[in-house]
């Protein structure tokens, strides 16, 4: 991480794609501007997602591309973001960035967020009478909470902020707007010298951290709050579970005390941007020897080695950009076991690219 006295960035941005895919067309980077009086600006109205694309040796590989781009459809159904993008034309149009950008590992942003219609502008909180619009980005992003971390272990506190109650924002939704109490739960932590903060649910129950789910391990049983505690649904929280159930580790959902992060064997964040990362102390509390334990660097050693393509994974979980197939979705997302050609759309002359999702059946 940084010093107090270098609060600008987490991590460097060492490459950026050069293109981002806005509404079906590809455009410039330097070309994907926003109008400065747009709906989003003045009201957090969009909704987004996180998604890791890794280096195989099979080449670039997305992880768990459909479940994130479900979650994203998810999310602005949630709220009324009405709009005619189905799940294949996004995992098309993610792949085909990351065909483009050059990059063998990055992170990649889809974002959906309500813009202006410059010829008839609206400027109240009523968001019907703006229009959507889609842009996809990528960059190449290293680990989240610093190199180091993966190994070592982060030192965080429990922030004074809590999560926002259920019915006061949806957090199984991952909109932009409830990312500013994210803001706070951060800023808090990294100005009293911590690397990230864990909130507290409306009933002082652990929720998350301010980008990442948690979890605790005490007598070989690795625990972690339920959606009830103003989570969100965390694409790699289900992962690790999923990888529990593989390695025969107990995993259960429950509600967690704070004291109980004190007194844990081990504990870590999982996240696609900070994957699985230990932590080693709460409140200059340390948990259990400091660093990473054995559990959960056994989780973590599977995680890695699935995402590098050197493990079969639960569910089909690597989308490898250079391959030729693809599973279609149905109405609910992912249909497991069904394959199809499927081209992404060409819309600059270049070779069409098609993909496959890879591994078993989703459990």
């Amino acid at each position: 991480m940084f010093s107090k006295g270098d609060k600008t960035k987490d991590v460097a941005t060492p490459r950026i794609c050069d293109v981002v895919w806005h509404d079906g067309e590809f455009i410039a980077w330097n070309d994907a501007r926003v109008h400065v009086m747009s709906h989003v600006l003045h009201y957090g109205s969009s909704i987004f997602e996180g998604i890791r694309c890794y280096a195989t040796k099979q080449g670039p590989a997305i992880f768990r591309l459909k479940e994130h781009l479900q979650r994203f459809l998810n999310s602005a159904k949630i709220y009324r973001m009405d709009h005619t993008w189905t799940l294949d034309q996004l995992c098309e149009a993610s792949v085909d960035l990351v065909g483009r950008s050059g990059l063998e590992q990055c992170y990649i942003r889809p974002i959906l967020f309500r813009s202006l219609d410059e010829a008839r502008p609206a400027f109240g909180v009523n968001p019907f009478p703006n229009p959507l619009a889609c842009y996809i980005g990528a960059w190449d992003w290293g680990k989240y909470l610093g190199d180091e971390a993966i190994e070592k272990g982060v030192d965080v506190c429990v922030s004074t902020w809590n999560r926002l109650t259920p019915n006061s924002m949806p957090a199984m939704a991952k909109s932009g707007a409830n990312y500013m109490n994210s803001q706070l739960i951060k800023m808090e932590a990294l100005l009293n010298g911590f690397a990230e903060g864990i909130a507290l649910d409306d009933r002082g129950y652990v929720s998350e951290g301010s980008g990442e789910n948690i979890f605790t391990v005490s007598n070989d049983m690795v625990l972690t709050p339920p959606l009830s505690s103003s989570i969100l649904a965390g694409i790699t929280r289900d992962s690790v579970i999923q990888i529990c159930h593989e390695l025969g580790i107990t995993v259960k959902e429950r509600s967690i005390q704070r004291a109980a992060l004190y007194v844990a064997d081990e504990a870590f964040f999982s996240g696609t941007a900070a994957e699985i990362t230990p932590i080693r102390s709460v409140d200059r509390i340390t948990v259990g020897k400091g660093g990473r334990g054995p559990i959960t660097e056994k989780i973590q050693k599977a995680f890695f080695e699935i995402t590098k393509g050197e493990r079969t994974a639960p569910g089909d979980w690597l989308t490898y950009v250079k391959t030729s197939k693809v599973s279609p979705a149905d109405g609910n997302g992912s249909r497991p076991g069904a394959t199809t050609n499927v081209g992404v759309s060409n819309r600059t002359a270049e070779p069409v690219m098609k993909f496959q999702a890879v591994g078993r059946g989703i459990e």
